[in-house]
């Protein structure tokens, strides 16, 4: 025995280096592929930006430019106001229809989801199930229903259009309900002992203590909102214009100033930018609630 145990101890000890290799290649191979992908992501972003800044005679110029020899930020910038002089009311008219639908819907999914979440009714599963089953339905399957009944009802070019229709999102009600799931009940029962009603156990209990899922629920509503163009140019394609109809309004039937649209594209990508990063950690750690647990 006492022969054999440094022998042991030697392919104990290679197996465990061994393993610290494939482990440190392992490693190395992820961070490649992760910095690989943050590349690839990151390339037209920093495209738009480096066109943004140059000038007309350098937009087609070869070999390509990532890095304008002579910028011309902010010649740019006054340039595509001159151009589209309501960019800003554009900006304004998006921040009000995102604002709207984000706040709707953290009403009507976030009632639906703890109705889900915590209550037991007849056909309450087959119910869950149609709701996610919008998730199956294209968009553009319901455009021609959802614009016919807007006209009914005289909507079409007006806020309601394009508020109204987003207040409801299935994906949104499942997030938060997969989050309230998370929520131990017994903090509930405990408010409705000391006479807080269902309403009251929602918005001061259960919101609360879903921050993540909301931050998460936040970041993904208002960027749809916020990138939304098929159904504004559908729903108000004369007014209230908002900022995805406003820069392809820069395009031109014969040329397209590419460096005053990517200008445009860059100044509304900027608060989605800020919203991130602002929330980043809690997004991620609400998308991944949103998978754990629940029945």
């Amino acid at each position: 025995m006492s022969a054999a145990s440094p022998s042991r101890n030697v392919a104990v000890a290679e197996a465990g280096a061994l393993r610290d290799d494939l482990n440190t290649a392992w490693k190395l191979i992820t961070y490649a592929i992760l910095i690989t992908g943050a590349v690839v992501m990151a390339l037209p972003f920093f495209w738009m930006i480096s066109t943004a800044c140059k000038a007309p005679q350098d937009l087609n110029t070869l070999p390509l430019q990532w890095i304008p020899q002579n910028p011309v930020c902010a010649q740019n910038i006054a340039a595509l106001y001159e151009q589209s002089p309501n960019f800003n009311s554009y900006l304004l008219n998006s921040a009000f229809v995102t604002i709207a639908r984000t706040v709707g819907q953290l009403i009507t999914c976030s009632l639906a989801a703890y109705g889900f979440a915590r209550f037991q009714f007849p056909g309450k599963n087959v119910l869950f199930a149609l709701s996610l089953g919008l998730l199956m339905v294209p968009f553009q399957a319901i455009l021609i229903p959802e614009y016919l009944l807007l006209r009914q009802l005289n909507w079409r070019d007006s806020f309601a259009a394009l508020i109204i229709p987003g207040t409801f999102s299935a994906f949104a009600m499942f997030l938060l309900r997969q989050a309230f799931m998370q929520i131990p009940v017994e903090l509930e029962e405990s408010a409705m002992i000391d006479g807080a009603n269902p309403l009251q156990v929602l918005f001061r209990i259960t919101l609360p203590l879903s921050r993540a899922a909301i931050a998460a629920f936040v970041v993904i509503t208002v960027q749809a909102a916020w990138n939304d163009f098929l159904f504004p140019l559908v729903a108000a394609p004369n007014n209230p214009k908002v900022i995805t109809i406003g820069i392809a309004l820069l395009q031109g039937e014969r040329s397209t100033p590419w460096n005053l649209l990517m200008m445009g594209s860059f100044i509304a990508t900027v608060p989605m930018l800020m919203l991130f990063v602002i929330l980043q950690r809690h997004f991620v750690e609400g998308v991944s609630l949103s998978g754990l647990g629940g029945k």
